[in-house]
């Protein structure tokens, strides 16, 4: 690795995880404790020759450390620029783009912040002017309220994403909950209700829908009790009740690692960390760290035998498996996306190297997709993305129980994707052509697509200048067709 980067906050985060000292720390890298301070900083770059020497004391992967937070950077400044916004001053060079993200990652993340601070004002105006075009008397300054406030999810996802979706200390409170609560696998429900009475006084109860109102839980912090709603399945009644036991049972933790890096401000942002956290918790508890990635080697990361063993659903285990990356005992690095029948993204966790698209909807031509046409299958597909970087996926839709005849199951699919390196650990690569000649061709998002013979494109490629003619169409409205006759 020629190039160097800064990765000061990476590596100032592995160093607290490990519980080391600055002066511990660079007394193993051979470096002057003056010097770590300046790269956790980012004030100094991380050359190759010391990249490998942190990757050597912590553990990690090489790749993945280095590369994560630069590629995601580019990624994500690529959309910007592909917005129409920037048109008019022609595309910024890709070579630009990744040496913004390289040595100035701080400037990089300003802009993206900044950009979606912009597309949140624009999402706001919008969302008055429809409102004010139905309701001329409506109430606008609560609007502008409701619509400022609804984008702290976007604070959270970065959050979870610097942080690989890994939480060392929430692993350790996990298995902690474990020996306390004398847990044991098959009858987790049980025994967790019994550490809730127990250790804080709350009994748990499973209550007629039609009392909850809607609810899927219900913590009634007075009468010391948790509802949960009788509609809910076996699997999703056991992590309601473990998202509860984590906020009783690590209430200051989930406060300290959400505290840790100070970018979430607002109140709304804070909740909803916390709460993300809580989830994570209650999945550690559902699948331990340990048995689960042993479990998962073993029958080759099957998610159907996955389910069965550890009683829980095919979403709890996909997210579950982007999770694994404790050093000396790391899983596949996965990629996680979810998406609904209208092709909202509703939730994405980008592993290794492959970045899904932020601000816009996914390639279309991912298998997650064609998941609705074929319920209950598990769809596999070899990606390939123009740079030449080539995917496993795997998706299948998922069902989410309907709440009676007035409130109908909600379709989602899920997809997971891997580095084709990885493929042949998982059981779903057998049988599949996994070379470039069988890939399906995809893309980040149209704007920023370089493939100009995609019949699925929704947007022209940003910087092609594409010349209407009338006498010749092509594959899509957006692609240059040639010269006609």
């Amino acid at each position: 690795m020629s190039r160097k980067a800064m990765l000061g906050h990476k590596v100032r985060r592995l160093r607290r995880e490990s519980g080391i000292s600055q002066t511990q720390l660079a007394e193993q890298l051979e470096i002057s404790p003056s010097y770590l301070n300046l790269i956790e900083h980012n004030q100094r770059p991380v050359s190759a020759d010391l990249l490998i020497r942190i990757a050597r004391v912590f553990d990690v992967d090489l790749q993945t450390f280095a590369e994560d937070v630069e590629g995601r950077l580019a990624a994500d400044l690529r959309e910007v620029f592909a917005d129409p916004l920037f048109e008019g001053g022609g595309p910024a060079p890709a070579q630009e783009i990744r040496d913004l993200a390289a040595n100035a990652p701080t400037v990089a993340q300003a802009v993206i912040d900044l950009y979606r601070a912009f597309r949140e004002a624009r999402d706001d105006l919008r969302t008055l002017a429809e409102r004010i075009a139905a309701d001329r008397g409506g109430d606008l300054a609560s609007v502008r309220g409701a619509a400022t406030d609804a984008f702290p999810i976007d604070r959270v996802h970065d959050f979870f994403q610097a942080h690989a979706n890994h939480f060392p200390a929430i692993e350790e409170a996990a298995e902690a909950l474990w020996r306390e609560a004398e847990l044991e696998q098959g009858d987790l429900y049980r025994g967790l209700a019994s550490f809730l009475q127990r250790m804080h006084g709350v009994r748990a109860r499973v209550m007629p829908h039609d009392v909850m109102q809607g609810a899927l839980r219900r913590y009634d912090p007075h009468g010391r009790r948790l509802l949960l709603n009788e509609m809910l399945p076996g699997p999703s009644r056991t992590f309601h009740l473990a998202h509860q036991v984590a906020l009783l049972y690590a209430s200051g933790l989930l406060d300290r690692v959400a505290a840790e890096d100070g970018k979430l401000q607002t109140d709304a942002a804070r909740r909803l960390c916390r709460i993300g956290l809580a989830n994570y918790l209650a999945g550690a508890v559902m699948m331990p760290y340990e048995a689960f990635i042993r479990a998962a080697q073993s029958v080759r990361y099957d998610i159907a035998v996955l389910q069965r063993r550890f009683d829980a659903s095919f979403e709890q285990v996909c997210h579950r498996l982007t999770s694994l990356q404790r050093p000396g005992l790391r899983g596949v690095p996965f990629s996680f996306l979810r998406v609904d029948k209208a092709g909202n993204i509703s939730k994405r966790h980008s592993g290794g190297s492959l970045h899904f698209a932020r601000f816009d909807s996914a390639c279309p031509r991912l298998n997650i997709y064609d998941a609705f046409r074929f319920p209950g299958v598990v769809r596999t597909q070899v990606a390939i993305l123009p740079d030449g970087a080539t995917y496993l996926c795997i998706a299948r839709d998922v069902v989410r129980a309907a709440s009676g005849h007035r409130d109908p199951p909600q379709h989602l699919a899920i997809g997971l994707a891997c580095d084709i390196a990885h493929a042949p650990q998982l059981v779903y690569a057998d049988g599949i052509d996994l070379g470039h000649g069988a890939a399906t061709p995809v893309g980040p998002t149209c704007r920023v697509c370089e493939r100009l013979d995609c019949a699925q494109r929704a947007f022209p490629p940003i910087g092609q200048r594409l010349v209407p003619n009338e006498h010749v169409r092509g594959q899509s409205s957006y692609v240059r067709s040639g010269n006609g006759g």
